[in-house]
């Protein structure tokens, strides 16, 4: 039987050493490794490919469709703190949801638009 060791989201951006400078510096990603035209980056399991399509729209102008990642952790508070006192955008500010998690959604410079969430139906969030 086949295992998924881990998954990498694939995103177009049209200026990419400013998207990956706020991946790394505001964001709090590692640069794993660097190829003509793309970048590698990973927040411990999580995992992105940013590819520079320098003649394409910017997911800003996807509207909707610039949702890409839902991503759990273990400490929402923590991760949320670290990166609004590194200057990130958000669309969604913390908060708990009728769903059972307590999330925010922050938004890359070419309005790429990630969530990170963690469950509070076990008490995991205070």
């Amino acid at each position: 039987m086949t295992r998924v060791l881990a998954t990498r989201h694939v995103l177009a951006i049209k200026d990419l050493a400013s998207v990956t400078d706020y991946f790394v510096r505001v964001l709090g990603f590692r640069r794993d490794f660097s190829v003509e035209g793309w970048e590698f980056l990973s927040l411990d399991e999580f995992q992105v490919m940013l590819g520079e399509c320098i003649d394409d729209v910017t997911a800003y102008e996807t509207k909707n469709h610039s949702y890409f990642a839902h991503v759990l952790v273990d400490n929402v508070n923590a991760l949320f703190e670290s990166m609004k006192s590194n200057g990130a955008s958000f669309s969604e500010e913390i908060a708990d949801k009728r769903w059972g998690v307590r999330e925010f959604f922050v938004v890359t410079p070419e309005g790429h638009r990630i969530g990170f969430a963690q469950s509070i139906e076990r008490g995991q969030v205070t």
